[in-house]
This record gives C-alpha cells, sequence and structure tokens, in this order.
C-alpha cells in the first residue's frame, strides 16, 4: 500500500512540474500562432498602416518577445521617438506623454540570423550591452551595414515591411528637434504615434 502511494505521489509531483513548465513556456510568445513562421501584423499610425512580415524561422526568440506585447496590446498608444532621416525610426517604449512603458525584460540577440539591416527591414533596438533589446524596435529607412554583426554583435532584424514603406519614408522626413525630457536630440517635433498593432490572420 505505502509503495502505492509513493507511486502516486511521485506521479503527481512530475504532473506537477510538467504543467508548470508548459505554462511558463506559454509566457514567451510561442503560443500564439504556434504553427505560423511568418506571422504578419499591421501598425496603425498616425501617419498611415504599415504591414510587416516577422520572420519566426530566423529570429524565433526576437518575434515570440514581439509578439507578447502586441498580444498585450502594449504597443498601442506609443510613440515613435526618434527618428533620424534616411537612418532609422525607432519606437515601441514609450507612451504619447513620452513616459517609459513596462517591459517584460532583455532578450538574448539573435544579430547573426542571417537577415540583415536592410532598408525597409524592422530590428531590435538595445543598449551597449548587446542582450539588453526589450521592447523598443526601429524601422530601417536605408541599408545600414554598421548595423549588422560583424567582429561585434548587430542588431537583431526580425521581419520585413510588405507595405506601407511609402509611411516610414513620411515619417523620417518629419521636423525633429531635441527632447530635454529625455535627453533626444532627434524627436518629432508633431508626435508620431502608433495607434494599435493588429496581428493578421495566417495566409
Amino acid at each position: 500500500m505505502k509503495n502505492i502511494i509513493n507511486r502516486i505521489l511521485v506521479s503527481l509531483l512530475a504532473l506537477t512540474i510538467s504543467v508548470s513548465c508548459y505554462a511558463a513556456k506559454k509566457e514567451d510568445g510561442s503560443e500564439i500562432q504556434p504553427d505560423v513562421l511568418f506571422p504578419r501584423i499591421e501598425m496603425h499610425t498616425n501617419m498611415g498602416v504599415i504591414t510587416v512580415e516577422l520572420d519566426r524561422y530566423k529570429a524565433p526568440i526576437t518575434v515570440n518577445n514581439f509578439l507578447r506585447y502586441i498580444d498585450k496590446r502594449l504597443f498601442d498608444n506609443t510613440v515613435f521617438h526618434r527618428i533620424v532621416a534616411n537612418f532609422v525610426v525607432q519606437g515601441g517604449g514609450y507612451g504619447l506623454e513620452y513616459q517609459s512603458k513596462p517591459d517584460f525584460g532583455e532578450i538574448f540577440n539573435e544579430s547573426g540570423n542571417g537577415l540583415k539591416n536592410d532598408a525597409y527591414t524592422i530590428a531590435m533596438a538595445r543598449q551597449a550591452d548587446p542582450h539588453s533589446a526589450n521592447r523598443q524596435f526601429y524601422f530601417n529607412l536605408a541599408d545600414n551595414d554598421s548595423l549588422n554583426p560583424g567582429r561585434n554583435w548587430g542588431y537583431t532584424v526580425f521581419g520585413t515591411v510588405t507595405s506601407g514603406s511609402e509611411v516610414l519614408d513620411a515619417m523620417g522626413a518629419v521636423e525633429t528637434h531635441y527632447l530635454p525630457l529625455l535627453r533626444l536630440p532627434n524627436a518629432p517635433v508633431e508626435p508620431l504615434v502608433l495607434e494599435k498593432v493588429v496581428l493578421l490572420p495566417p495566409l
């Protein structure tokens, strides 16, 4: 009888551990359209709509992380805070009043995945630490080879714009100024708002 009880307890413990591991795994974004290698999203901005195809095959950690923010609507009503003509349009980290938005933590740098910082790709912004990206992203407005990995870590590209490149071109041409609040030298004078991000149905 004692052996039977012990076996039951071991089985229950194993089941509990299994369920816990499964639940933890399901919080990384991998459960969102799990069988889709190239999820598609629409970014609705106050200057137009940008459609992006994400590359989960080459950047699974980054795409899963990005989908978490979309699923929780954490990109809605944020601003593009950094505009550098012929270089990048960056956003995702600040609210309408330039308040910092919460994040899920830092993710592993996947810049060695073979995707390049070419014009009209989307990539993760980060600090000097190569593994410090969390929620801020940017669009390349040109072929930015300096952002690709070489002897040092690069910046992770994880998708390509499929429509709306003209919206990005217009964003890249807006007037910018220095924003003392965040010590930003390239903030748009008139706010560029990411109103919402929509995950499109699989093809």
